[in-house]
């Protein structure tokens, strides 16, 4: 069987998916980046090939997205490398047809993605300020007490949600122990911020978007019920969170991989491969680009960083 491998390089998680030519979802990964996108990659990789092992799958091409993806592109010899908007709509899309706006929120930035017609005719991103997204419903939860696991449940058990502040984390986070400090419920406050969260998206990240129905909503946050009331009780729509919301831009890279047309058998045991990162500044004009440079061993995969011609050899 020919499959297709998607993996997703977010500052916060990794995700990888192993698909079938029907965009079906054969394998699938998910777990935290830590700071190290190559040593992330290598863990999801073999934890693709344990799931897909002893079955008759041969993946074809590879496609990366995320805030690493050129990088990780590199190491692993991907024949596609695209944008998270894309890679996001397109994935989407093999789930929802008829889409007609995305709502994702990750780990550290937020997106909004308005479609007509299966094209994508608006977006926007939010990677200034962490308020409002999963980095920001941690620290609460830390604060509070509680597992991130619980907060959605809890949000649920509010009959009086509490009013948070959540225009900026610092103000947040001082709002919520003043409430706490006066005698707001747990419940309360948990359902205050799912609230907050809401708000603080929509009136940044989807400022001067048209929402229609069909909505989806996902990434990590998207696990949080809580979250999700709140959206549909603003929007006055259905929210739809698919099982695999927060692999999404993965399984997107993935399709997109495979309409790429380029097929190469790729090579799972990537696991002892050294890879190294070496970052120099060109010197060879006043731009002073820093050049990063990626080896395999003492070879050098590729080099990128130069607005010149004379910074490729820097």
């Amino acid at each position: 069987m020919k499959a297709y491998l998607g993996v997703d390089i977010g500052s916060i998680s990794t995700k990888g998916v192993v698909v079938d030519d029907k965009a079906q979802i054969l394998a699938h990964e998910y777990l935290w980046t830590e700071g190290n996108p190559i040593h992330a990659v290598k863990r999801v990789i073999d934890a693709l090939q344990k799931q897909i092992d002893g079955k008759d799958i041969q993946v074809k091409a590879v496609g990366t997205t995320g805030s690493a993806r050129k990088l990780i592109g590199v190491v692993l010899g991907a024949q596609t490398v695209k944008n998270e908007i894309t890679a996001h709509a397109i994935g989407t899309m093999s789930r929802v047809p008829d889409v007609r706006t995305i709502f994702e929120i990750g780990g550290q930035d937020s997106k909004i993605i308005i479609l007509e017609d299966g094209i994508v005719t608006d977006y926007a991103m939010n990677t200034l300020c962490a308020a409002g997204t999963g980095s920001f419903l941690m620290s609460q939860a830390k604060r509070l007490g509680l597992a991130i696991e619980e907060l959605g449940e809890m949000a649920l058990k509010s009959q009086n949600p509490t009013r948070i502040a959540a225009r900026c984390t610092v103000f947040a986070e001082s709002d919520l122990v003043h409430k706490a400090q006066i005698g707001h419920k747990k419940e309360d406050i948990v359902a205050g911020i799912c609230n907050a969260v809401v708000s603080n998206y929509l009136n940044n990240v989807g400022k001067g978007k048209r929402i229609a129905a069909p909505i989806v909503f996902q990434g990590g946050v998207s696990k949080n019920v809580g979250v999700v009331r709140a959206f549909e009780q603003v929007t006055g729509s259905d929210v739809y969170v698919d099982e695999f919301g927060h692999l999404m831009g993965a399984l997107g890279v993935a399709v997109l991989a495979k309409q790429s047309g380029k097929e190469q058998n790729f090579d799972f045991n990537i696991q002892h491969v050294e890879f190294i990162t070496k970052g120099t500044e060109c010197k060879k004009c006043a731009n002073n680009c820093e050049i990063i440079h990626v080896y395999r061993g003492e070879d050098v995969l590729d080099s990128w960083g130069n607005r010149c011609e004379r910074g490729v050899s820097a």
